[in-house]
């Protein structure tokens, strides 16, 4: 029995505890009575992997894997908590090949990491239950049928043929940690007359604004009184077959759910009453979600509740790549680091694994849109392989049956780069498409969730597959490629699902305590810098590229000769790259309509892709994507002889009441030209103004004339509150360059509590770039940051775990290199 989607009213029991690992040979055992009495037996957790509990035994280290695909694991424990009785025994997840054993007798095979599997069994007391991982590398090392193509970035080619993660098969892109084990729950299950099995459920927010939520259960039970309870109102259950309920409720004027940047993520409670018991379901929200293509086809945007919507965020990796672990508690630091930044999707691509329920309705409550990859990437994978086939309709139901009802549900994507891998190879079109993406998951996904938008690949939409001016592209035009920051603008980019990927250093103190050797080719550095396989170069270089194109220095250099100054520079520059790409995308007019970061977070410590390090610490560029990601947002656009402009966005649902003001310094303290205008910004708005409308006459503000010396550094500018209030949102530009603009600043810094809270006021004498708070025990709110002179800075300072609310923050505000500290 297999795809067990909900059920209610029955006793389910966890496996959890007991269990003891022991690793082979492959095949010397062929059931677990085989296994010697001499083998080593090691502790483990379910769910968790082999990696997770050769980990805590001591035999296992994540920076220095072994490989764990060459030998069997078996898990194996007794029931003995278990009465006597029938049962059914549930695996969420086994990766990848099992053989599961009752008391000596198989009862299950099965060879896929992403299906799951309901087992009757009648239980005698004191059961053994064993599980037999078989060693993957000889099944990938067969080749299997004839691809029209190979792919250089994921070996061995093998793992086309099996349904498992392509985490840990990516050398330079991840650490080689292979999964093996019950990574999902193992469940006893005994099931009551009034179970409910096959809970299928739809929330749709219709266009008279009402919420249509519709719920399908079957049950063994004789003529059930069933309802369903959602909003303060019920609504009966009709029977639509045999032992098939369902039931559709409507409520008005219902609040729908928004991504959290553009208005609350609403959410309603439901359940099902039988026989005048109520019984939670969970939550669920309404929403609308389209993709809008163009008149042509060749566009990408996503319109929530009729509302076009602006897509930021991150490529999610995993929590943990040793555990894969998928408790809300794994997955909360990060998510809620994403909500902070002000992203508003995430996404999890092809090369990743499914995440839980638990993953969704984090982001339900957090206004997290999710793009969802399913788990094919790169490959061509087999298409008349009819085993294979079923995993991928069993694989590709379950999931959509376990989130069919999270709201943050957004788009469903074939996979990850499969089009792009022919297209690149110089295979034509009529190659890069396979029944699997182009058939089989668009049929399933338009049964079960009609409403989200499918897009058969990422990338997928041009002439070529990853032509950034059409459709879905992966764009690195502004990264790996190193193209200078122009190149966002002309290639005329509608939607990234992936951009941006640079080494992004992390914070001294994460250095300090988990990689303190130097950058200056240390092979243990170099290990953790991401790379292409085969590429001479690494993404180290790609950063390196624009540290020396905006900050005039030579990167190779600088980190012999000031390696503190080369590492706070490296710090800052991605952050610079971040934000001035997104004010071009983000500017009214613009042709995109969203991009997502490669990546989210890191795998081990170091300069990886994520912006937020393995420890869960932000790192500097994570700042930097926080105040580009504002929904009340000032940017400004170099246009050359046409001069400054200045765009302020407006995405909340309410009007917004703001001064505009813009300033040019010279040497980064005198007012040399200024202007502003009060606003009246309507909800979901955008407007763009020349800088020299609001001078009032003409001023060279991006040096395009060179009419004599330049006669400014930068040009800051503010939305505030009326009436000289705080500041909203600033932005600064560097008509210069960002070495022209180096002083050495005063910077006045005093510490405030207020409200029960801690913050850091923050004001100086001229400009200074890239400021830094240190703070013991305590996160700033804000860092990195430039600051000009003119309007004060408030930092709200978050205390660590493990800090007292009467604790009072102490460290130092540095510019970069440490060429000025202010203590407080």
């Amino acid at each position: 029995m297999r795809g067990r989607l909900a059920s209610i009213a029955a006793e389910e029991i966890a496996l959890s505890e007991g269990w003891n690992l022991v690793l082979t040979e492959p095949g010397v055992c062929a059931n677990p009575h085989d296994l010697p009495l001499s083998a080593q037996f090691i502790p483990a957790e379910v769910p968790g992997t082999v990696a997770a509990a050769l980990e805590r035994a001591g035999l296992f280290d994540r920076e220095n894997p072994v490989p764990l695909d060459t030998r069997d694991a078996w898990y194996v424990c007794r029931l003995f908590d278990a009465a006597p009785g029938d049962a059914i025994l549930r695996f969420e997840g086994l990766a990848t090949l099992c053989h599961v054993f009752m008391n000596g007798q198989e009862i299950l095979s099965s060879e896929s990491m992403f299906t799951m599997h309901e087992v009757p069994v009648t239980l005698s007391g004191g059961d053994e239950l064993a599980l037999c991982f078989r060693a993957l590398a000889p099944r990938i090392a067969e080749s299997g049928p004839r691809a029209r193509w190979r792919p250089q970035m994921i070996t061995p080619q093998g793992l086309k043929n099996v349904r498992t993660t392509l985490l840990g098969r990516m050398p330079g892109w991840c650490p080689e940690i292979h999964a093996a084990g019950p990574w999902r729950p193992v469940t006893l299950v005994r099931r009551d007359v009034v179970s409910l099995d096959d809970v299928s459920v739809r929330a749709v927010l219709e266009p008279d604004g009402s919420g249509k939520l519709s719920v399908s259960v079957r049950t063994d039970a004789e003529a059930p009184e069933l309802s369903l309870r959602c909003g303060g109102i019920e609504q009966a259950f009709e029977k639509v077959g045999e032992r098939h309920y369902s039931a559709i409720l409507r409520l008005k004027d219902v609040e729908p759910w928004w991504p959290h940047t553009h208005g609350t993520p609403r959410l309603y409670d439901y359940a099902v009453v039988i026989d005048g018991a109520e019984h939670p379901l969970g939550k669920t929200g309404f929403r609308s979600v389209a993709a809008d293509r163009g008149t042509d086809g060749s566009d990408f945007a996503l319109l929530i509740n009729g509302e076009r919507v602006f897509c930021r965020g991150a490529v999610w990796t995993t929590a943990d790549i040793v555990k894969l672990p998928g408790a809300r508690a794994d997955y909360e630091p990060f998510l809620r680091l994403a909500a902070e930044a002000g992203m508003n999707m995430i996404r999890i691509g092809g090369t990743m694994a499914y995440e839980t329920p638990e993953f969704f309705r984090l982001c339900d409550e957090l206004g997290l849109m999710v793009w969802q990859d399913f788990m094919f990437a790169n490959f061509d994978y087999p298409k008349n392989d009819k085993a294979f086939t079923a995993h991928v309709h069993a694989e590709v139901e379950e999931f959509l049956h376990g989130v069919q009802g999270s709201p943050s549900l957004t788009v469903l994507c074939g996979g990850s780069e499969i089009y792009q891998q022919a297209a690149m190879l110089g295979l034509p079109p009529e190659f890069w498409s396979g029944p699997i993406i182009d058939e089989i998951i668009p049929a399933i996904a338009a049964r079960l969730c009609p409403e989200i938008p499918y897009v058969p690949n990422s990338p997928s939409g041009g002439d070529m597959a990853f032509s950034p001016n059409a459709g879905v592209t992966h764009y690195y035009g502004v990264g790996a490629y190193m193209r200078p920051l122009d190149d966002a603008r002309r290639a005329n980019v509608r939607f990234a699902a992936e951009s941006l990927a640079f080494a992004n250093v992390p914070q001294q103190k994460t250095l300090q305590r988990h990689l303190d050797v130097p950058p200056v080719h240390s092979p243990l550095w170099k290990s953790r810098v991401p790379r292409d396989r085969g590429a001479s170069w690494d993404f180290e270089d790609v950063r390196d590229f624009y540290l020396g194109a905006l900050y005039d220095v030579d990167p190779a250099r600088l980190r012999r000769e000031n390696r503190d100054l080369y590492l706070d520079l490296s710090r800052a520059v991605t952050g610079e790259v971040a934000e001035e790409t997104f004010a071009e995308w983000r500017r009214k007019g613009s042709s995109c309509n969203g991009a997502l970061v490669w990546t989210l977070q890191d795998l081990l410590p170091g300069a990886g892709w994520g912006v937020i390090d393995s420890t869960g610490a932000p790192k500097p560029i994570w700042y930097a994507l926080r105040r580009a990601f504002r929904p009340v947002q000032v940017l400004m656009t170099d246009e050359g002889t046409n001069g400054l402009d200045v765009h302020v966005i407006n995405e909340t649902e309410h009007s917004l009441q703001l001064d505009l003001e813009v300033i040019c310094f010279r040497n980064g303290r005198q007012n040399v030209a200024s202007g502003g205008r009060i606003l009246t910004l309507a909800p979901r708005s955008a407007e763009t103004f020349a800088a020299t409308d609001l001078f009032g006459a003409f001023f060279d503000t991006t040096y395009a004339f060179r009419f004599g010396p330049p006669a400014h550094d930068v040009t800051v500018a503010r939305l505030r509150l009326p009436e000289g209030g705080a500041v909203v949102a600033d932005a600064f530009h560097f008509p210069q360059g960002r070495s022209r603009a180096v002083h050495d600043a005063e910077i006045q810094v005093s510490l405030v509590e207020d409200g029960g809270a801690w913050f850091a006021d923050l004001a100086t004498d001229r400009l200074a770039q890239s400021v830094h708070l240190s703070v013991d025990g305590f996160r700033p709110d804000d860092d990195w940051f430039h600051l000009a002179p003119g309007a004060a800075k408030r930092v709200l300072l978050r205390p660590l775990s493990g800090r007292g609310a009467d604790d009072r923050p102490t460290g130092e505000v540095l510019t970069p290199g440490g060429a000025r500290a202010f203590s407080f």
